[in-house]
């Protein structure tokens, strides 16, 4: 029984010690790390606001030093790692010549301060100016073609053209890679049973560009959606460039135009609205025929066309 008391009492003596030893030990480490200590930190620039035709060459080198002195807690993240990034404005804060960038470090102390934190006290700051090398990208502007596949609705159609928020964008990249792209095409846009107004934010086809930037990315596609009807009118024959010396006679002297239109002007239509003419200068030697042509009609008419396909004549 004595022996069992005994190992009981050892136990608790050795889980006493352990804990006190635990809480040591962390007082030690909190005591250790509520000091002042010096340290350097790598901080990596990068810069923004650089015209998009700018590539800068960032590398291993471009960093800047700073020596600071902090408690051991506020130092403690940097034993996982070794550096911090801090953004460096290229309109306002740096000098830009030939190919190279240039950064008055000692200027940016206080941007510096600021993006270690009030917990940092900056002691030096090495170097004094930081080049950055950067090589400047071709421009090209080109025009955005919509990709679509549109089936609309019985009785429904587009009242006048697709309209985008961009008709071109901007490419930068080397001469190389964008000399011969004339055109970007927008994502496909593929729409059935269409009976309301179009509104799409669409992405460019990029997936061929390599080595290219494209701005912007995103174009927005609009349209207007009518109800449209047919409709069917007749029309007077013009004939153009009829020689002067020679009477002719021809028949039809009207033809039918059939025309497709939104249903809100239908009613507008009327026979002034076209001219269909027959070009004499285009009868070959022999022929007894005219081909009519509509050179004339609105341009809110989806289309049109002509039933009767000659026009015949004599000369008298």
């Amino acid at each position: 029984m004595k022996k069992k008391i005994s190992n009981y009492l050892r136990k608790k003596d050795v889980k006493r010690f352990s804990i006190f030893f635990v809480l040591a030990f962390l007082f030690l480490i909190f005591s250790k790390l509520s000091n002042d200590y010096k340290q350097n930190i790598a901080l990596k620039v990068e810069l923004f606001n650089l015209d998009e035709e700018i590539v800068v060459e960032y590398d291993s080198l471009n960093k800047i030093i700073a020596f600071v002195e902090a408690k051991g807690f506020t130092l403690l993240p940097y034993l996982f790692q070794d550096s911090k990034t801090i953004m460096i404005d290229a309109k306002k804060d740096v000098v830009i010549r030939d190919n190279e960038i240039v950064l008055e470090v000692q200027r940016q102390k206080y941007r510096i301060e600021e993006a270690l934190g009030s917990p940092y006290k900056l002691l030096t700051l090495n170097p004094d100016s930081l080049i950055l090398r950067y090589s400047e990208m071709a421009t090209k502007y080109v025009d955005v073609v919509i990709n679509k596949d549109f089936k609309y609705a019985l009785g429904f159609d587009l009242l006048g053209e697709l309209n985008m928020d961009i008709d071109s964008v901007k490419l930068v990249g080397p001469m190389s890679s964008i000399k011969n792209i004339n055109s970007i095409n927008t994502e496909l846009l593929a729409l059935s049973d269409i009976k309301t107004d179009i509104n799409q934010v669409l992405n460019l086809d990029i997936s061929q560009l390599k080595d290219v930037q494209v701005v912007p990315k995103l174009v927005t596609v609009t349209g207007d959606v009518e109800r449209f009807t047919e409709g069917a009118i007749q029309v007077p024959v013009v004939i153009k460039n009829a020689p002067n010396d020679v009477n002719i006679n021809y028949f039809p002297k009207t033809v039918t135009v059939s025309y497709y239109i939104d249903l809100n002007r239908f009613k507008s239509i009327n026979e002034s609205n076209f001219k269909v003419e027959c070009d004499f200068n285009e009868v070959n030697n022999g022929q007894q025929f005219m081909i009519p042509k509509i050179v004339v009609k609105p341009d809110f008419v989806k289309r049109s066309s002509i039933k009767q396909k000659r026009v015949d004549f004599i000369k008298l």
